[in-house]
């Protein structure tokens, strides 16, 4: 035993010395225990206190993730298992800005404000899940990895069943629950094997990559499937896509506008740090871009062919949300270690779309009980203001200029093409041509609903709910934001 001391003695010192570059998750965990505290003690008193705890520590969060944007640390903290490099405090950033919106969205909302259970426990479950979604962003270690995963994913569980009152509900959660439990299993085992391949369980080392390209090329690619079994779980690319629609038609409004944006953007970036931690000559690193090109080709596909088939809003625009991670995959196999603007702005515009397209969802919803899209007609004159908006991140949606969408659709397909001109690879040209074809079809179905809204007529007046403007407000800030960096991207860009 006190052989051991100086070694642990070291081991502590070494955590320590790391935790300045963790203190936005440290702050989200102080957070948490107040939002658990003033939910039992205070909630009672002053309502909104687990609520200002949260956003407290979600701004507070953002903060020292800005702080910390000039000073990255490479090399890695907790033994080299995460990694606080430039582009994960950029996506620090961005993750507390969902996260920020979705507490909004989830304190203008009626359903949560009238349901028994209140909101103090989701608040306290948001904090625990942005933790998971910074490490995710931040991992360099196949076990934090996996942790981090797990982490957004119990609370993704919970936030779905939250307000579990009907069958379709409660079929949404078990159906999340249950697709999850067996997509995690597969990748930790996919993981045990990369282990034992190479003795290593940092993706970033030397030893791993040798390990990786000493491997028989059959074993490595079944085991990288196992183990994109979870990631593609998080960010919902065929063929594990198959819970979305289900869950997201099912679950609460602004549960399906965060499982929608959060976790795909913490995904995203770990896809990336994955991807360009490895040498390019390597054959994982080959035979991983070969894998993301087919997917990518093939949920873009998918995604908008089958939201040409939906009347549902939410479950339209969970196919398209599938179709949108497609051009998720292809900014990342853009993306070039060092320069992440492309991929950062991509996922920045994404973010504030599809939010502001569900708050819209969530508001006509509240007021007109409308879910379908056939419900819509005559809702132009009845709500002008919400389908205008609605209309205007539809074109966005699609990447008709000036919006944003277009620009970032624009620097996506530009960053392919220079790829290819790199690098001769005709996966590139393929997602050039598909990217084109499926932004053509889009156009078929996210035009659905300001066809029913402003060119056809209701059979009668609608009932017309008295509601909060509060969620309104803020989709038309987010509409305004989205057109606003359209027209000036240097905003974001520079």
């Amino acid at each position: 035993m006190i052989t051991l001391l100086p070694d642990i003695t070291e081991r502590l010192d070494h955590i320590v010395g790391g935790l300045p570059a963790l203190a936005p998750e440290l702050v989200l965990i102080v957070a948490f225990v107040a939002s658990i505290l003033t939910g039992l003690f205070v909630d009672r008193l002053w309502r909104q206190s687990t609520f200002s705890v949260a956003i407290i520590g979600i701004l507070l969060s953002a903060l020292c993730s800005g702080f910390q944007l000039g000073n990255p640390d490479a090399n890695g903290i907790l033994f080299g298992m995460v990694s606080t490099h430039t582009f994960g405090q950029y996506m620090r950033i961005l993750v507390a800005a969902v996260c920020l919106l979705f507490a909004c969205f989830v304190r203008a909302d009626p359903a949560f404000g009238a349901h028994r259970k209140k909101t103090a426990d989701l608040y306290s479950i948001l904090l625990a899940v942005q933790i998971g979604l910074n490490l995710m962003a931040l991992a360099s270690n196949w076990l934090m990895t996996f942790i981090a995963i797990e982490m957004v994913s119990i609370g993704s569980y919970l936030m779905v069943g939250y307000l579990a009152k009907d069958s379709r509900q409660t079929e949404a959660a078990m159906k999340y629950v249950l697709f999850g439990a067996v997509c995690s299993a597969v990748m930790l085992y996919g993981m045990s094997l990369l282990y034992g391949f190479t003795g290593n369980l940092d993706y970033t080392s030397d030893q791993h990559v040798h390990g990786l390209n000493n491997t028989s090329p059959l074993l490595v690619t079944m085991a990288l499937l196992f183990v994109f079994t979870g990631v593609g779980f998080k960010l919902t690319f065929v063929p594990f896509h198959f819970w979305a629609p289900d869950v997201y038609q099912g679950a609460p409004t602004p549960v399906t506008a965060f499982l929608s944006t959060a976790p795909k953007i913490a995904g995203i970036a770990l896809l990336a740090n994955i991807l360009y931690a490895w040498p390019a000559d390597s054959f994982a690193y080959q035979h991983l871009r070969l894998m993301l090109v087919a997917a990518a080709v093939v949920t873009m596909l998918w995604g908008n062919v089958a939201a040409l088939r939906q009347t549902d809003v939410k479950r339209m625009m969970a196919y398209s949300s599938i179709g949108h991670t497609g051009f998720l995959m292809m900014a990342v196999l853009a993306y070039s270690a060092g320069d992440h603007t492309v991929l950062l702005y991509y996922l920045a515009v994404y973010a504030m779309m599809n939010i502001g397209v569900f708050m819209l969802t969530g508001y006509i919803e509240s007021r007109t009980g409308a879910v379908d899209v056939t419900q819509y007609r005559g809702l132009g004159k009845a709500m002008p203001l919400a389908l205008v908006c609605f209309t205007l991140i539809m074109i966005s949606l699609t990447g008709i200029p000036p919006t944003s969408g277009f620009v970032a659709k624009l620097l996506v397909f530009t960053a392919v093409f220079h790829d290819w001109q790199a690098t001769g690879d005709i996966g590139m040209v393929v997602l050039l041509i598909v990217g084109a074809l499926t932004t053509v079809i889009s156009l078929f179905f996210y035009f659905k609903i300001p066809l029913h809204a402003f060119l056809k007529t209701a059979d009668s007046e609608p009932e017309m709910k008295p509601l909060r403007y509060s969620i309104l407000w803020l989709a038309v800030l987010l509409t305004v934001v989205v057109w606003v960096l359209g027209v000036f991207p240097n905003v974001l860009v520079g």
